[in-house]
């Protein structure tokens, strides 16, 4: 047997031992009793002030307000995400009042552009998107929609508008690969664009040298393949 083995055995078993003591002596008393964390932890929390009041007790007095927040793109935000905590508001309404933030910067924090949020959701560009005016000029908080229907693709899909500016298909229009109808510019969500589903589409510009874009024999070129499976659209260098 060679000489690294015992000696490896030797420092597992020191490592093992460490993590079965370690476990009794650091592990709190109750932990694991109601579930993976403390079950005093409970208590711990129980005895913290309440801040937030939650959205029954704005709905009590605010209902039209409510009512019109649950119709709108902002139905799944809770009133105090804008509004913050409002447990003292509920206990003495005349005494403390909620707050009513007209500073762009509160918007931003989920509207300004961020490759990594959602497809589809709204972002601007908080430089060039009506500087210095507040948010609520132009959108009801409640019921956020915009005030005309953006006919920029790049008002919600900024990182595709980004990509494609700096690559070979910058000049193309997104209608020219993608048909969408009127309404998804209104209910984006329900109304879906479409986008190529046969190599033709493609070979349209890439399969006739009239058009001076890049050349591919569409018979011999993987053709298991729709284009886009290899090839981003958006930036699609050869890979």
């Amino acid at each position: 047997m060679p000489q690294q083995v015992p000696r490896l055995l030797a420092v597992f078993a020191v490592v093992i031992a460490a993590l079965i003591v370690a476990r009794r002596v650091l592990t709190p008393p109750t932990f694991g009793e109601l579930g993976h964390y403390r079950a005093v932890a409970v208590d711990s929390i129980a005895a913290r002030p309440v801040k937030y009041a939650g959205r029954r007790a704005c709905a009590a007095c605010h209902s039209p307000v409510v009512e019109q927040h649950a119709g709108g793109n902002h139905a799944g935000v809770s009133c105090e995400v804008c509004h913050g905590p409002a447990a003292a508001h509920v206990a003495a309404p005349l005494d403390t009042k909620p707050v009513i933030s007209r500073d762009r910067a509160l918007c931003e924090r989920c509207h300004a552009f961020n490759p990594s949020r959602p497809l589809g959701f709204a972002q601007i560009d908080t430089v060039m998107h009506n500087p210095r005016m507040p948010c609520i000029g132009c959108h009801r908080p409640h019921t956020p929609e915009p005030p005309v229907a953006p006919q920029d693709c790049s008002a919600c899909h900024g990182q595709f508008a980004r990509q494609k500016a700096v690559s070979r298909h910058a000049a193309l229009a997104c209608e020219t690969c993608h048909e969408t109808p009127v309404e998804h510019r209104t209910n984006p969500r329900a109304i879906r664009p479409t986008k190529p589903t046969t190599r033709a589409f493609c070979g349209q510009c890439h399969g006739s040298p009239d058009t001076g874009a890049p050349q591919v024999d569409l018979r011999t070129h993987n053709q298991s393949y729709v284009c886009w499976q290899c090839h981003y659209p958006h930036y699609p260098e050869a890979n």
